[in-house]
C-alpha cells in the first residue's frame, strides 16, 4: 500500500464544548472552532477530529446521538459546519468526525419506532430480549450502571445498553440497520468529511447468543461489567470490511476504531496496511498503565506492539484525550518541572512509530484539575464513579482523591487561550469550571514566547514534516538500563536518529558509543546539558533527539 496522508500528519482532538465558545453562553460551538483554526494552522497540525457534533440530549456529552444529520443546537448550525470545513480545508487541515454507531440516544426517532413492536418496520434495529424468571435476559453490566438491561414497558421487553440507559446499543445483526448507516456516513464524507473516529467499533459485534459472564460480579446487584465479552467478537471482521467498501473506499479516508480490550493480533486484522477495513486502532495498552506507570512498562508495551505491528498495521500513538486525564499530570511532573516534563512526553510521543494525536491544551502542557465537591463534575461517569466507590465503602476524601487524578472531566476543562476571565474561553459562565492556573498556563503567553511548551510542539509536528525518518524509519530500544531512562533510535536508509529521555526528576547520567557525535542535537527541552565523549549527563525530565548517523 502506498504511504498515506494519515501516516505523515500530526492529529489534534478537539472537545467542541472546552474549545472556544463564540456566543456567550458558556459552551464552546462550531463558530469558535472555525475563529481559531489559525492558532491551529500555525501549530502545524494536519488534521483536526472533533468529538461529537451530532444532535443529543447530552446525556453523555454528545456520545447519545438524537440525529445523525443535524447539528447539536448548542454548537451552531449545518450552515456552521461547512463554514468549518471550507476553512479548515482552505489553510491545508483535513476534519475528521467523531462518529458514534454502536449505540444511539433513547430519543432516536429509529428507538422510538422501535419501540412499537415487531410490527415496526425497524423493531430488529436495536438488541430486544425477553428476561428471564423476573429478571433481564442475562447478568451483564454496563460501563455507566449495574445492569446492562432496562425493560421497557411500551414494548414488553429488555433492551441491551452497554453504556448509560438512555444509550440503547444498536443491532448490527439488522442489514437494513447496516444500510442506513453507511447512507448516513457517506451523506457526511460528501459534506467533506476527511475521516472518522469510530467509537467504541469494536462493540457493534455482539457474542452469539448473549450468554451469560462467567467472570466473578462487578456490582452489589449481581451482574459483571465483562468488557471482554462485549469486544472483538467473531464476525467483527465482517461488518469492517462492508463498511470500508460502502463507504471509507470511496474517499482518501482517515478512519480510526477505539478499541479497547485489543492486542496487536487484533490491530493486524483490523488495521491492515492492505486498506480493507480501518486506517489504525486506538488501544489501550499505553493509558491503562496509568497508576502502575513505569518506564519498562512503557517499553513493554511499544516494544510488542511494535514488534507485532510495524510494517503489517499503522499505529496511533496518545497519552491523552476526552476520556483520560492531562497527561502531564499522571506521567509528568505539573509541578517543579511541570515544563520540562510536557516538552519530554511531546518528544516521546512525536518521535514513536505512528501518528501522533495531541489533544486541546496538551500542546500548552495544560493540568489536571482539583475540584472540591462531587456536583462540580458534569461527567455522568464521574458521578457514578464516585456513588459506586462511596457504597463500597470508599471515604469521601478517598472517592475525591481518585476523581481529581482520573475523572473525565479533568481532560474537558474550558481551553486557556489567554489570562483574562474564565482564560478567554467565554464571556458567559462556562459549562465547566476553568483550571484556576490560566493564569500562567495559557497559549497567549506560550505562543510569544519561543521556549514554550506550544513552541516546542510547533518545532515537533515541523520536524515531523520534513524528516521522513520519524514517520517510516525502524524503532530499537537501546535503553541502558537505569529504571528512568528511555533511549531509541528511528532509522532509515539515510539516517540514524536516538531518543533520550529521562523519566525522573534527578540528574542522570547515560553513556552512550564513545564514536557517537552528541554535538549534532536535533531538539531538545534543555541545550544546557553537558555532553561529553560517550556520555550524556540528563538534566531532570530530559528529552533529546540526537542525530547519529
Amino acid at each position: 500500500m502506498a504511504n498515506k496522508w494519515w501516516q505523515e500528519t500530526v492529529v489534534y482532538q478537539i472537545y467542541p464544548r472546552s474549545f472556544m465558545d463564540s456566543g456567550g453562553d458558556g459552551i464552546g460551538d462550531l463558530k469558535g472552532v472555525t475563529q481559531r483554526l489559525e492558532y491551529l494552522h500555525e501549530l502545524g497540525v494536519g488534521a483536526i477530529w472533533m468529538n461529537p457534533i451530532c444532535d443529543s440530549p447530552n446525556d453523555d456529552n454528545g456520545y447519545d446521538i438524537r440525529d445523525y444529520t443535524r447539528i447539536m443546537r448548542e454548537y451552531g448550525s449545518m450552515d456552521d459546519f461547512d463554514a468549518l470545513v471550507e476553512k479548515a480545508h482552505a489553510l491545508g487541515i483535513r476534519v475528521v468526525m467523531d462518529m458514534v454507531i454502536n449505540h444511539t440516544s433513547d430519543e432516536h426517532a429509529w428507538f422510538v419506532e422501535s419501540r412499537g413492536g415487531k410490527d415496526s418496520p425497524k423493531h430488529d434495529f436495536y438488541i430486544w430480549r425477553d428476561g428471564t424468571g423476573s429478571g433481564p435476559p442475562n447478568n451483564w453490566g454496563s460501563f455507566f450502571s449495574p445492569s446492562a438491561w432496562k425493560y421497557d414497558e411500551q414494548r414488553g421487553q429488555y433492551y441491551l445498553h452497554l453504556f448509560s440507559e438512555k444509550q440503547p446499543d444498536l443491532n448490527w445483526e439488522s442489514p437494513a440497520l447496516r444500510g442506513e448507516i453507511y447512507d448516513m456516513m457517506n451523506w457526511w464524507r460528501q459534506k467533506g468529511v476527511d475521516g472518522f473516529r469510530l467509537d467504541a467499533i469494536n462493540a457493534i459485534k455482539k457474542p452469539k447468543g448473549l450468554p451469560d459472564s462467567k467472570e466473578k460480579p462487578t456490582y452489589a446487584l449481581g451482574t459483571t461489567l465483562d468488557p471482554a465479552l462485549y469486544m472483538n467478537n467473531p464476525g467483527l471482521e465482517g461488518f469492517f470490511r462492508e463498511m470500508n467498501r460502502r463507504v471509507f473506499s470511496k474517499g482518501d479516508m482517515l478512519t480510526v476504531g477505539e478499541c479497547s480490550q485489543t492486542t496487536p493480533a487484533h490491530a493486524a486484522k483490523y488495521a491492515s496496511l492492505k486498506g480493507d477495513m480501518l486506517s489504525m486502532l486506538i488501544h489501550f495498552d499505553a493509558v491503562s498503565l496509568r497508576d502502575k506507570w513505569s518506564v519498562k512498562a512503557m517499553r513493554k508495551v511499544q516494544q510488542r506492539w511494535y514488534d507485532d505491528t510495524w510494517g503489517i498495521a499503522w499505529a496511533a500513538q496518545y497519552l491523552s484525550n476526552h476520556d483520560q486525564p492531562r497527561q502531564v499530570s499522571i506521567y509528568g511532573d505539573d509541578g517543579k518541572y511541570h515544563q520540562a516534563s510536557a516538552k519530554l512526553l511531546a518528544t516521546m510521543l512525536h518521535t514513536l512509530p505512528g501518528t501522533p494525536f495531541v489533544y486541546q491544551g496538551e500542546e500548552l502542557g495544560m493540568t489536571n484539575i482539583r475540584m472540591r465537591r462531587v456536583n462540580d463534575y458534569q461527567d455522568i461517569s464521574a458521578h457514578n464513579d464516585y456513588h459506586r466507590m462511596r457504597g463500597t465503602g470508599h471515604s469521601r476524601r478517598k472517592a475525591m482523591a481518585w476523581l481529581n487524578r482520573y475523572g473525565r472531566d479533568n481532560a474537558r476543562t474550558p481551553m486557556q487561550w489567554d489570562n483574562t476571565a474564565n482564560a478567554g474561553f467565554t464571556t458567559g459562565a462556562p459549562w465547566l469550571k476553568v483550571n484556576p492556573n490560566y493564569q500562567r498556563i495559557n497559549a497567549a503567553q506560550q505562543i510569544g514566547d519561543p521556549d514554550s511548551v506550544f513552541n516546542y510542539y510547533r518545532k515537533l509536528i515541523a520536524l515531523r514534516k520534513q524528516h521522513s525518518v520519524m514517520i517510516y524509519g525502524d524503532y530499537a530500544d537501546i535503553s541502558p538500563g537505569q529504571k528512568n531512562v528511555y533511549m531509541y533510535t528511528r532509522s532509515d536508509d539515510t539516517q540514524t536518529w536516538m531518543v533520550v529521555l529521562n523519566f525522573s526528576g534527578k540528574r542522570t547520567v547515560v553513556r552512550v558509543a564513545s564514536d557517537i557525535d552528541l554535538s549534532r542535537v536535533v531538539l531538545t527541552n534543555d541545550a544546557k546539558a553537558a555532553h561529553t565523549a560517550g556520555r550524556i549527563v540528563c538534566p531532570p525530565w530530559y528529552a533529546a533527539i540526537f542525530k547519529v548517523r
